[in-house]
């Protein structure tokens, strides 16, 4: 009896912990992988007043501007938008935003949104990374 009773106790734990093995969802379910890639055309887009720019700095870090992705301006203020509405622009070899253009701070780790919902950054040698 006691050998049927020891049987029976381990079958239930087997199958408690092949339920709750296959029961549990995986860690990486519900994140995004945070796959940084090179971009191909080194620019961003940003939105001014409803119409899309496409921007993108020289080896010089001098900011560039395109209605088309063709025709390339210098951006005389240096500044772009992000997604939320802040202003950035690159100020003594680094990235620094504002909200009202009077203060500035670094931006954290180089990144900032697009307006198309995507994560960009520069590295140390002014490459475009997207995510």
């Amino acid at each position: 009896m006691k050998k049927l009773l020891l049987a029976f106790t381990f079958a239930c734990n087997a199958i408690a912990m092949t339920t709750l093995a296959s029961a549990q969802v995986p860690t990486n379910a519900y994140t995004t992988p945070n796959e940084w890639m090179k971009s191909k055309t080194q620019s961003w887009p940003g939105m001014v007043d409803g119409k899309t720019y496409w921007y993108k700095i020289d080896n010089m870090a001098k900011l560039w501007w395109s209605m088309d992705g063709k025709k390339w301006a210098a951006v005389d203020s240096g500044n772009w938008m992000d997604k939320s509405g802040k202003w950035i622009k690159i100020n003594d070899g680094k990235i620094v935003w504002s909200s009202d253009g009077q203060t500035w701070s670094d931006v954290p780790e180089w990144k900032w949104e697009g307006s198309d919902g995507k994560w960009y950054k520069f590295d140390k040698d002014w490459t475009l990374w997207v995510n």
